[in-house]
């Protein structure tokens, strides 16, 4: 499942599942743009997850789970917990840190 956040409500979505991955991005932000469709595909072989991305500048309280200083923050969350984040524009680093909770 893949959604993109139109409240500011992402902390709801990471108690309320098991597994939850997010990208933390912005209109502006070329490298998030390139990073999107890569996202996607993820979730598209990881069915059973749930993707999420978030506009870092419109959703502060979303913001708040994670420690998002450059963009795109990419962070996984279990049960309800963080376990890790990056922030990269390298596919494989993507990759590793979704392996980590799947």
């Amino acid at each position: 499942m893949i959604k993109e956040l139109d409240q500011d409500n992402l902390a709801s979505i990471v108690s309320d599942n098991n597994t939850v991955i997010v990208q933390y991005s912005a209109t502006w932000c070329g490298n998030c743009r390139i990073m999107k469709p890569k996202f996607k595909k993820l979730a598209s072989e990881n069915e059973n997850v749930s993707f999420v991305i978030v506009d870092a500048e419109k959703f502060p309280e979303s913001r708040k789970l994670a420690t998002v200083d450059n963009l795109p923050t990419f962070a996984t969350f279990k049960n309800g917990n963080k376990v890790n984040q990056v922030q990269t524009n390298k596919f494989d680093v993507l990759k590793e840190l979704v392996d980590e909770v799947i």
